[in-house]
């Protein structure tokens, strides 16, 4: 059997051809938020099981859901070791605002040392480092370390509605000793790590109704309700003037963060600085959040409750004088342990019903839940995965994080199938997941797939 260093010398030998192989999978355009894409979803997970299969993986099926397909492929030819259970997903997010990127979001081009694409590190290019390494372990009639599962799914973007009935209903077929996600991102450039904590979410959408028509504003003005008053009226009352949800109960199960684990995170390079630039702000313009909490404990530790997006009434050129029909607004609050998806979402909607006033009709509903998830760093194979990754990154110091988004099968993982997840991520905040000009800087793909060669050796030497 090869080792883990000889491999990662093989993929640093082979790394221009593995980034053209990338290319091909990052044309797809599999945008799981858009029907008009369907088609191309069902082409990406058919050019997954077909590359799975070319590189040696067994057992490949593209499996159907209720919604977009499920792709599965095992290697399970290590008798006594451990098996790893590797989650990906292939679907990506819109492009909009299209006239935003540089390049057509799906032809792929090199450039500055990135690869720039939708999907290049929001999940493609990272799922792809796993597949590029069994390929390297299993080339020449070579074997892996230990076994390995995949389940790749093609709706996370959409929060993932199928998965956990999928999971529940193939039990037997994807037990393993642990799951590993590379689908977060490094604290910093230089910085390699390993998340244990992810916030939960829950998304609920809000419709205002006031007139069955939208009326004239001469002739009806200040004698009716505006749905559009009244819903910003509801929204600016969810939160006080030290940002706090006002929501009755909203942080009744929040888990108070640790001494130490606060002492740990003062002690990170955090730069606010960069902090402002990723976030495209004026490096004048002040941060704002929860009165007595810094910015990482902000956004790793604290509950959110963020407007995603408000419409209605009349939005084109020129002037058209009504006072609109309805009005709506998407929500979504973050979630942190002990939290519960579903428990929160009811106490926001019935806040929501509660305080509207008689003048309009309200209806509040429930888009999507994920639960939050935290696996204690001092796990083996949570200590496995920052080995690997300074074996990875030679000359960088690992370190453990937390994020501030939320990846809901890490909980399934833990509770239907009674495994910890890995969480070893190789992407960057500034690389514009999810935005125009979506990037994966080169290095730490060659750096990740180095780091996951020796995650399978380390971890089948420590479970």
């Amino acid at each position: 059997m090869r080792s883990a260093a000889e491999v990662a010398a093989r993929l640093d030998q082979d790394h221009e051809v593995i980034v053209e192989t990338l290319k091909e999978l990052l044309r797809i355009p599999s945008v799981s938020a858009l029907s008009q894409h369907r088609g191309d979803v069902d082409r990406c997970a058919a050019w997954l099981a077909e590359h799975m299969r070319a590189i040696g993986l067994e057992q490949v099926a593209v499996m159907p859901t209720e919604g977009n397909p499920v792709v599965y492929g095992d290697w399970l030819h290590a008798p006594g070791a451990p098996t790893a259970l590797v989650y990906g997903h292939y679907d990506v997010q819109p492009v909009d605002p299209l006239d935003e990127w540089e390049r057509p979001p799906f032809e792929p081009v090199v450039r500055d040392g990135s690869i720039f694409a939708r999907g290049a590190v929001d999940d493609k290019g990272q799922l792809f480092m796993h597949l590029k390494v069994v390929e390297a372990y299993l080339r020449d009639g070579g074997s892996l370390p230990m076994n390995l599962k995949f389940l790749l799914e093609g709706e996370e973007e959409i929060g993932s509605e199928h998965l956990d009935h999928f999971i529940a209903d193939h039990v037997p077929l994807l037990q393993a000793d642990v799951a590993v996600i590379s689908d977060t991102s490094m604290f910093a450039k230089g910085v390699p790590s390993i998340t244990y904590g992810l916030r939960g979410i829950t998304y609920l959408q809000v419709d205002v109704r006031g007139s069955a028509v939208d009326l004239h504003s001469g002739t009806f003005g200040g004698a009716v309700a505006n749905p559009i008053q009244v819903l910003c009226e509801m929204l600016v009352a969810l939160k006080d003037g030290d940002d706090r949800v006002t929501v009755p109960g909203f942080y009744d199960r929040v888990r108070a963060l640790r001494d130490d684990e606060r002492k740990a995170w003062s002690s990170l390079p955090f730069d606010e600085g960069l902090f402002r630039t990723q976030a495209a702000l004026p490096a004048n313009r002040p941060l704002r959040g929860e009165a007595g909490f810094s910015t990482l404990e902000r956004v790793w530790a604290r509950p959110t409750l963020e407007i995603n997006g408000i419409w209605g009434g009349f939005q084109g050129e020129g002037a058209k004088t009504v006072i609109a029909a309805e009005a709506h607004a998407k929500l979504s609050c973050r979630l942190v342990p002990d939290q519960d998806p579903g428990g929160v979402a009811a106490l926001v909607r019935d806040h929501l019903l509660r305080t509207a006033p008689p003048t309009v009709d309200v209806e509040v509903t429930v888009i999507h839940s994920g639960r939050p998830s935290l696996t204690p760093i001092e796990h083996p194979a949570i200590q496995s995965g920052l080995r690997a990754l300074e074996r990875g990154f030679p000359g960088q110091h690992a370190t453990f994080i937390r994020s501030g988004g939320s990846i809901p099968v890490v909980a399934t993982f833990q509770d239907v199938l009674g495994v910890p997840t890995v969480l070893l991520g190789v992407g960057l905040d500034e690389e514009h997941a999810h935005a125009p000009n979506e990037r994966f800087h080169l290095e730490n793909f060659a750096g990740g797939m180095r780091s996951v060669a020796h995650l399978w050796e380390d971890l089948a030497r420590t479970l």
